[in-house]
């Protein structure tokens, strides 16, 4: 992969830069200083010239945040959301900003005259957009900030402005999607131009950079009211999109009480409904532990075929009761309770798969896709930060607002738009997830810390739709149970099961020996391309801290 350098100049409240090239780092490991790891090397590294400047985390995930909506548009975002879980001097903390659906939305609109749903209108354009919470969950996170958004902010307008040199995965990316960006926008957008992309071609973002101007000045309301509000509309009714003035004037950031719990006398602090990835985490971690499987080998069929029968029942659990809090009844304490997972796990057979049927309906199910982007933070004083965000799809509804140069989200399609069909991911869902105005869509983002004694020993998260719950799943019991390291858990080969479809999915490179046992146990496993870019930060029992960087992308590590 072509390598680039990235030169910061730090003057009093801004970063000024020239971009030629950068360099991405994979692993890190430093004592008494602060680390940032995200998707993109120019993210990484803005974070950490913000832990430089004396920001804390909660001011490092901000401008990590921001600085990703510039150079990695495909998944970092201000037109999406996210959700944070944090630490702060003995405080636990969650922040939802995950979309909501427009005063418009009602249950049925994306179906058809006879009933049928019509994926492609809730994944593709703008009737597929939720209202934007990014922006809003920003300046929900300043309140645990050290430093101002102004300073926060012009890293990411710098960026913008006098643009990098794009990596050739970023390129091919850009390419292989340019039909779609000339069907959904009517305007000239600065993601197509008239040759191919290719590795080291400067990306400059002239409108973004004007709108995060306007965020910088105006605080919320220069996204959520004002000229950047005004082109949001424009770009609505340049289509059949349904948000308005009003649906952008009323977001707002939500405080959620964390999902907490114990695994092996480690206390795991992760997101609650409306994410579905706390619960499942939960249930995951409890059912495969009593299994013991500690006593085996990471990837072995042993250690392999409990944590797959434990994910089926988990994610049959997530398609019958989980939605948005504020819109039914949270049954989260019964879903983790032992009494309830015993009984779940009743059903469990070593010696052979069981079959969906026994714990959920078998609905056909569509290829899955995958396209979220995770931070993880961790300053000098052990505060920490762990945030998935996304546009859901890869670059969203691929819809760029007119003027403010920023992709909108297709996240419409995370709620479930007919009882039984599944979203692109394949997650299915009923009622509990159906649309209403106002509602937030179920998501599977699972942004997680895990603490010691009352110190954050662990700051992990991914993209990756449905494997997201699964890949922090492994992440943890591999560094609990099986006492790994940061480097072989986050780059060993990753396997991901959801209840429906009957399949067990495993990247390439997966033990054949165990494939082989689990087909012989009437298992379906089918090979794919990889699951998900965790991204960890793990405190070691020497007090050294690791940084490590997902190696199946241009994933980095930035150092204070």
């Amino acid at each position: 992969m072509k390598k680039f350098l990235l030169f910061f100049v730090i003057s009093s409240q801004i970063f000024s830069a020239q971009f030629k090239d950068f360099n991405t780092v994979k692993e890190v490991e430093v004592r008494n200083k602060g680390l940032v790891v995200s998707a993109h090397p120019l993210a990484s590294e803005v974070g950490a010239q913000i832990l430089k400047k004396g920001g804390n985390a909660f001011d490092a995930i901000i401008a990590t945040q921001l600085a990703l909506a510039v150079v990695y548009p495909h998944a970092g975002n201000i037109g999406g959301g996210g959700f944070l879980v944090g630490y702060k001097n003995g405080e636990k903390f969650t922040l939802d900003y995950r979309e909501t659906a427009p005063e418009k939305a009602f249950a049925d609109m994306y179906l058809d005259a006879k009933g049928n749903a019509d994926t492609d209108l809730s994944q593709n354009g703008r009737l597929a957009v939720g209202i934007p919470g990014s922006v809003s969950g920003f300046f929900a996170t300043l309140k645990y900030a050290k430093l101002p958004m102004k300073v926060l902010i012009q890293p990411a307008i710098d960026l913008a402005e006098k643009g990098f040199a794009i990596t050739s995965k970023e390129a091919n990316e850009l390419n292989e999607t340019k039909a779609d960006f000339l069907k959904h926008n009517k305007n000239s957008i600065v993601f197509i131009k008239d040759k191919p992309w290719k590795a080291g071609d400067l990306l400059i973002q002239k409108e973004l950079a004007k709108t995060l101007i306007r965020i910088r000045d105006f605080g919320e309301k220069g996204f959520y009211e004002g000229e950047t509000a005004k082109a949001i509309v424009a770009e609505m009714k340049r289509g059949n999109g349904i948000i308005t003035l009003e649906d952008l004037k009323s977001y707002k950031t939500k405080v959620r009480k964390p999902m907490v719990f114990d695994y092996k006398g480690n206390e795991i602090v992760t997101m609650g409904l409306p994410s579905s990835g706390g619960i499942l985490l939960a249930q995951m971690l409890k059912m495969s532990g009593y299994q013991n499987i500690e006593k085996y080998q990471q990837n072995s069929v042993n250690a392999v075929q409990p944590m797959i029968e434990a994910e089926r029942r988990a994610f049959a659990d997530r398609a019958e009761y989980m939605g948005d809090p504020d819109f039914i009844k949270d049954q989260t304490a019964k879903l983790i309770s032992d009494e309830y997972l015993k009984n779940r796990w009743k059903s469990y057979n070593p010696n052979k798969a069981t079959p969906s049927s026994e714990v959920g309906t078998i609905i056909s199910q569509p290829k899955e896709s995958t396209e979220t982007t995770h931070i993880s933070v961790l300053d000098k004083d052990g505060n920490a930060a762990s945030v998935t965000t996304t546009l859901n799809g890869l670059y969203g509804s691929k819809v760029v607002v007119s003027g403010a140069g920023f992709f909108l989200n297709n996240e419409m399609d995370d709620f479930s738009i007919k009882p039984g069909v599944p979203n692109m991911y394949g997650a299915v869902g009923g009622k509990a997830n159906s649309i209403q105005p106002g509602k937030r869509m179920l998501s599977s983002m699972s942004p997680t810390l895990v603490l010691k004694n009352g110190k954050v020993l662990m700051v992990v998260g991914t993209p990756g739709g449905t494997t997201i719950p699964t890949s922090v799943y492994q992440s943890i019991v591999d560094v609990v149970d099986f006492k790994m390291n940061a480097n072989l858990s986050i780059n060993s080969p990753k396997f991901h099961h959801q209840w429906l479809p009957e399949v067990v999915f495993v990247e390439k490179d997966f033990p054949e020996s165990t494939i082989n046992s689990l087909e012989k146990m009437n298992y379906k496993v089918e090979k794919r391309e990889q699951i998900g870019r965790t991204e960890m930060i793990l405190v070691n029992m020497d007090g050294t801290i690791s940084g490590v960087a997902d190696g199946r992308g241009d994933d980095s590590v930035g150092v204070e």
